[in-house]
């Protein structure tokens, strides 16, 4: 089965939670994570960031869930890394 590794996220958020928070708020929400937000453009209601993930095995759907949670919205995957298991052996 196959799972996501590291995946960069194209994230538009409200100032508030700022950076710190936020990234927590991720990290929280998802034991395990490694979290990196790069505020790249701000403007007068919003920030441009770029989200890094990293982890064994990243819920993704939890991930988009917790990010709108927070008031923002993911623009697009910049990049993901995926990688395939093989199965247990019995």
């Amino acid at each position: 089965m196959s799972s996501i590794k590291r995946i960069v996220l194209d994230v538009l958020k409200p100032h508030q939670p700022n950076a710190l928070d936020f990234a927590s708020a991720i990290a929280d929400q998802n034991p395990g994570c490694h979290v990196k937000v790069t505020v790249t453009e701000i403007d007068e209601k919003t920030e441009t960031t770029v989200v890094v993930i990293e982890s064994d095995d990243i819920p993704y759907q939890t991930i988009v869930e917790t990010i709108t949670g927070l008031g923002a919205s993911v623009h697009s995957i910049d990049e993901v890394e995926v990688s395939n298991s093989p199965p247990p052996e019995r």
